[in-house]
């Protein structure tokens, strides 16, 4: 709670109960002031414990945070060498399909020539005999 003081029931001084009464009022001052000043402090202790709390937990994230940077950048750089490979892999693949058929293609042709020779030669054979 809140802190509540007391007002002083007598300014003038003399008068002996006035004395008593003042004492009294300082000593409930005194006693609200250390009450006061202990929920204060307790008060004070719970933000404490609730900032050391969260600096573990910054310090924790803070960690997590460096791990995934680090994890991120190696499969970055995996990633980059896996692309680089994938794309030799592409051009190899292309200039060996381009190759082959090109190779189709002349054995293509060889077998229509070696067909119209045979041809030709069937015709010359049977011409000669």
């Amino acid at each position: 709670g809140r802190c509540f003081v007391r007002a002083a029931l007598c300014s003038r001084g003399g008068d002996r109960a006035a004395m008593a009464q003042q004492g009294a009022t300082l000593q409930n001052y005194n006693n609200d002031l250390v009450r006061c000043i202990e929920e204060l402090r307790e008060k004070r202790e719970e933000v404490n414990r609730a900032i050391a709390s969260e600096e573990e937990e910054k310090a924790k994230i803070q960690n997590d945070l460096r791990i995934l940077t680090e994890r991120l950048s190696r499969l970055n750089d995996g990633l980059a060498r896996k692309i680089s490979s994938r794309n030799e892999y592409d051009r190899t693949i292309q200039e060996t399909e381009a190759a082959y058929q090109k190779i189709l293609e002349s054995s293509q042709t060889l077998l229509h020539v070696l067909k119209r020779e045979s041809v030709n030669l069937s015709k010359k054979k049977q011409v000669s005999s």
